[in-house]
Parts: C-alpha cells; structure tokens; sequence
C-alpha cells in the first residue's frame, strides 16, 4: 500500500508495461463485457421456455403448450359432430407445432448465441482482467523492490560498512530480478491473451449474425411441416 500511495504522489517511478494497443484491448475488452453481459439478460427475457431445462419439460412449460392443449381437449369435448370442436382441434394440433418449433428455436438459441455470451461476458473476459489485477500487483512489487535496491546502491557510496552494504544490495538485486521474471511472464501471458481476444472479434459479432439465422431457420422449418 506505501508503495502505491508512493506512485500515486509521484515519490516512486511507476512501471508501464502494457503497450497502448494492448490499453485499448483492455478498454474494449470491459465494454464487449458489459454489452455481451446486457445483451444475454435480455435475450433470456424474451423467453418464454425455461432455460437450462431440457426439451420435454421445456415444451410442457410454454404458455402455447397449455392452449394448444386446451383447445384439444375443448374439441374432444365438443365432439366430431361439432364445426367449433374441429377447429379448436386442428388450431390445438397447429399450435403444438408450433410451440415444438418455438421450444427448439429457443434451445438453439440457448446453445449457439446465450451460451457462447455467458461464456465470453462471466469466464473468458473476467478470467483476463482478472490477470490484469495479477500484473498490476507484480509489477507494485518490482517497484517497490527496485526502489529499496536502488536506495541500498546509494547508501554504499555515503556509508562506512561498506561490506555489509553491498551484500545486501546484492541480496535486493536478486529480490529485483525475481521479480521482473515474474512480472514479465504475467505481461507476456497476458498480453497473449488480449491478442488472441482482439483476434476473435468477429467470431463474436457472428454471434448476433446466428440471431437471425436461427429465425429464418424456424419459419422455415412450420412451412415445410405443415
């Protein structure tokens, strides 16, 4: 904490260790995280079967389910011999088609757009940034103990002990090199990491692409059935 109060006052030299290419990745990186995060609540508003469920009890649980439904049973009561009991039949049999095709749009929706969002706006985003805390905290550390080596150096030149004061200056450059090995591995894992999210973009815009897909898929699928 003395070390960052230190770097905030200016007393300290504070590393910089992301390019600023990677500093625009890592803004667009919270941006793509909170719009895939909007987007997903959303979509799993607009739906009317219950998500994680599998195909059974989803098509059971559809408000079009429990009309078709009734309107079979109102036209069973009704009987053959009755024009409105034909109707409520074939309306009943014509919206459990469609309540079929509606619980199977929605279960590809779920699998190939909700899934990958969640995936990308709770895991592969948050799992980033969440090396990016790791490095800023490195990179503090090497600060702070290339500040007490280079604080040692200077108490050699204007000190008596000399002995003892370059064995522990050598002892704080071996604390300085650790900790620039471990700073450097985090900043090239990261850095691989937000190149290889930039390298992806499209692959996630395709995911709103698919949206529309899937609904020319649908229709396509009641026509040809019916």
């Amino acid at each position: 904490m003395r070390q960052l109060a230190n770097q905030t006052v200016g007393r300290a030299e504070k590393t910089e260790v992301l390019s600023d290419d990677l500093l625009q990745i890592e803004r667009r990186m919270e941006l793509v995280r909170v719009v895939s995060h909007n987007t997903h609540k959303k979509m799993v508003a607009c739906l009317q079967g219950q998500i994680g469920t599998d195909a059974e009890k989803r098509h059971k649980k559809l408000p079009l389910t429990a009309l078709s439904q009734a309107m079979q049973d109102g036209g069973n009561q009704l009987g053959e011999e009755s024009l409105i009991g034909k109707m409520m039949e074939m309306c009943g049999d014509a919206g459990n088609r469609l309540a079929s095709e509606l619980m199977q749009h929605e279960m590809n929706i779920e699998k190939e757009i909700l899934d990958p969002l969640n995936q990308l706006a709770e895991v592969d985003i948050p799992n980033i940034l969440k090396q990016r805390r790791q490095l800023a905290k490195l990179v503090l550390d090497y600060d702070s103990a290339r500040a007490r080596w280079l604080q040692a150096t200077k108490s050699i030149i204007s000190g008596t002990n000399t002995q003892a004061l370059t064995a522990k200056a050598d002892s704080l450059k071996e604390e300085v090199d650790e900790a620039m090995n471990k700073m450097e591995l985090c900043k090239d894992q990261l850095s691989a990491d937000m190149y290889n999210f930039f390298s992806k973009e499209a692959d996630y815009a395709r995911y709103y692409v698919t949206i529309h897909g899937l609904r020319s898929q649908r229709l396509e699928r009641f026509w040809t059935s019916t």
